[in-house]
């Protein structure tokens, strides 16, 4: 026999997953939601506890996008301190 305490923490778990999947979908910014209120969504939902037990819901980092002047001049910097490749063939 199965417990039925198990099968409701299961559900639980699975039902908060996809509440956080459903918000994820509706309020992206790249999706044309509000940057301020996907992240304080997500930050609600990071703050409580995952019902599913040992391992955490994953995090979402939001990276914002910089100027194209500054990735242009970053992409330049990079590629000049990396130097010259090396010769394929000797």
């Amino acid at each position: 026999m199965t417990d039925i305490g198990d099968e409701d923490d299961g559900d639980r778990a699975t039902d908060a997953g996809r509440r956080r999947r459903e918000f994820i979908r509706a309020h992206h910014p790249d999706r044309g939601g509000d940057a301020e209120s996907f992240i304080a969504g997500l930050r609600g939902f990071d703050d409580r506890p995952d019902p599913a037990g040992p391992e955490p819901l994953p995090r979402v980092t939001i990276i914002p996008r910089q100027p194209w002047p500054t990735r242009l001049v970053t992409a330049a910097v990079q590629r000049l301190r990396h130097g010259k490749s090396p010769a394929r063939v000797r």
